[in-house]
């Protein structure tokens, strides 16, 4: 009976030990979700996004367009740094300069048209631009690749770039009556490249850079 009787003080012993830590446990947990969930600063949220960025922020290539989504960190005005989308009609909303237009500029530009805006009610304003989601510059593929569809684009690529990203031909493909099919200023206009001319070298074929919104077609 006493071997019971000390057995019971020891489990009883164990409980309200084990009880403390529990509620200790279950208390630290929220706080820990909490930290988890927190919501960062502009200027952390700008370190984050910069890690991640598809285009460097002092870009003098990549041109901005709709559907894109910019980041715009305003130094030490925390209330105007936000996430913006590119509109369809190339605009973005900014709180005191309202719409600028940011499609056809590159980061580095709309960085300066943002800068000269602001001075007239910020002093000294600092502005990053972020290009989080690069959405505008696509080509279409299709035809005799392993890879045909759409190609989103980061810098400025040649068509001979362009099919190593589409994975290469097929063994039918022509390579020498390519196909680019390109609208500019409301005007449509094509370009039959000889793909193997370029290949070898021969001066009367060069590689040709491509533009946001071409169609490439390799024929069989």
């Amino acid at each position: 009976m006493r071997r019971f009787q000390i057995a019971g003080l020891f489990g009883l012993a164990f409980c309200l030990l084990a009880v403390p830590a529990f509620v200790s446990a279950q208390q630290a947990s929220p706080g820990a979700d909490k930290a988890e969930g927190k919501v960062l600063t502009p200027k952390a949220e700008l370190q984050k996004k910069q890690e991640k960025a598809l285009v460097a922020t002092d870009s003098g290539t990549y041109v901005i367009g709709p559907e894109d989504v910019l980041y715009i960190y305003i130094w030490k005005e925390e209330n105007l740094s936000r996430t913006v989308p590119v509109r369809m009609d190339g605009m973005i909303s900014i709180p005191l300069v309202d719409d600028v237009k940011a499609a056809g500029l590159t980061p580095l530009q709309l960085k300066e048209l943002l800068l000269a805006k602001l001075r007239e009610y910020v002093d000294t304003p600092d502005v990053t631009v972020v290009v989080t989601e690069a959405n505008s510059y696509k080509v279409y593929v299709q035809g005799e690749v392993r890879t045909p569809g759409v190609i989103r684009l980061r810098t400025e690529t040649s068509l001979v770039q362009l099919i190593v990203m589409a994975g290469g031909f097929t063994d039918w493909a022509n390579q020498k009556k390519i196909t680019i099919m390109r609208k500019e200023g409301g005007k449509d206009s094509r370009i039959v490249v000889n793909y193997k001319k370029i290949i070898e070298g021969d001066d009367g074929e060069k590689d040709v850079i491509l533009k946001s919104g071409d169609i490439v077609i390799i024929p069989n």
